[in-house]
């Protein structure tokens, strides 16, 4: 095993709101691994594949929070501003405990400001045993921990995994299962099942649901998010309406693939309003 040491970034940019740039691996240590003993340290979750990091205010949940952005996603949403995470191979192998001393390291920032580690993705539940490291790790720590997911991978969130978050940011990112097939190339029940555990468990939920129009921005679709969220009950604190941009369609060139939306256009805001009532009107706190 070699153990390869960045030089550190500087102190990460405090960002206000989406898109942001991030720090990618720099600071962190890395490891380089034959095939037999990352295998072995991935299905312990010693190691896993992290695509970038960085410390934030406003986002991502509550207070300033190191937000870890892992390698991944079982989804290939048209709209993914991040392509780049979608496959584990494009990740930097780091340690958990790497991780897990920065977390250690800012938790007198996180102490003063109410925030904490956010584990997000890509997928966070692709490397479920490295997920659950993080989760323990920084639980005894007394950490605040969130963790950012589509829910489709649901089922390899553990009870005790469960237990370990404070917090879930569910993307919601259609209503209707054709419309989700189109957006994803996946099923939409999965999302809705895990949605029935957070609601199950009491656990604190704040959903996201991103606005493309020609793709998520059609009213009965938009209505069906609305009515999903609205059968999580009380534990729904919050729905985010995230306006679609084209801030990500250069990487799906660099990275040879290609992207569908070249022609969409961001909704106006008008459209982010009347999909914004749309929740509102069901009694949810909408942002």
């Amino acid at each position: 095993m070699t153990t390869q040491v960045h030089e550190a970034a500087p102190w990460p940019a405090v960002h206000l709101g989406l898109p942001r740039s991030r720090s990618g691996t720099a600071g962190l240590t890395s490891v380089e691994l034959d095939h037999a003993a990352k295998m072995a340290a991935v299905r312990s979750g010693s190691v896993g594949s992290v695509h970038s990091w960085e410390l934030v205010t406003a986002v991502d949940g509550p207070g300033t929070r190191l937000t870890v952005f892992l390698a991944g996603c079982p989804l290939q949403c048209l709209y993914c501003h991040n392509p780049d995470t979608m496959q584990m191979r494009r990740g930097t192998d780091v340690p958990a405990d790497e991780i897990l001393a920065r977390v250690a390291r800012y938790r007198p920032v996180f102490k003063a400001t109410g925030g904490g580690l956010t584990i997000s993705g890509g997928e966070p539940l692709m490397q479920p045993a490295y997920l659950a490291r993080l989760l323990r790790g920084a639980k005894a720590m007394d950490v605040h921990i969130t963790v950012d997911t589509s829910g489709f991978l649901g089922s390899q969130c553990t009870d005790a995994m469960l237990a370990d978050i404070d917090l879930v940011l569910l993307d919601i990112k259609s209503g209707l299962p054709d419309t989700y097939r189109r957006a994803t190339g996946r099923a939409l029940q999965p999302t809705l099942d895990f949605g029935a555990r957070l609601r199950d468990a009491g656990k604190r939920t704040w959903v996201r649901f991103v606005l493309v129009p020609g793709l998520t921005d059609a009213p009965e679709n938009v209505e069906a998010v609305a009515d999903h969220v609205v059968k999580l009950g009380s534990v729904v604190e919050r729905v985010e309406v995230l306006p679609f941009h084209q801030m990500g369609r250069d990487k799906w060139d660099e990275l040879g693939m290609r992207y569908q939306l070249d022609e969409t256009q961001p909704p106006t805001p008008e459209l982010i309003e009347r999909v914004r009532a749309t929740f509102r009107d069901r009694g949810l706190s909408v942002f």
